[in-house]
């Protein structure tokens, strides 16, 4: 499976911007998928995640702002980020967990996408 984002870009504060990931390959391993972020000097962090039945999951920092959605018929997954902020500036990683082996996972990233948020 290869991932590849696009979407990113510069923004102002207040405005949105909506990330892509286009999943190829063996996408019927897929099963949670989620978008990281990471600012330079700091840890890549969590911002959201969807499961294989559309639940989801959100840092604190971002509910309410943006939003997280997949379309199993194009192998997308997207996240909508309204009210965007300077510290929402970062690298922003599509991450897919592949199912392997019967209790066996595989975590592929993708190459990143920036974004820049100026105020």
């Amino acid at each position: 499976v290869q991932l590849m984002e696009s979407g990113g870009g510069l923004a102002q504060a207040g405005g949105s911007l909506r990330l892509s990931c286009v999943a190829s390959g063996s996408v019927y391993q897929i099963t949670n998928m989620g978008w990281y972020r990471q600012a330079p000097g700091e840890e890549r962090e969590l911002v959201a995640s969807i499961t294989s039945s559309d639940t989801t999951n959100y840092a604190d920092s971002v509910k309410g702002r943006f939003t997280i959605s997949r379309d199993n018929a194009k192998n997308t997954l997207y996240l909508q980020m309204n009210s965007l902020k300077p510290e929402d500036a970062a690298v922003y990683y599509c991450k897919a967990r592949l199912r392997v082996t019967v209790e066996g996972y595989l975590d592929i990233w993708g190459q990143g996408t920036l974004v820049t948020v100026s105020s």
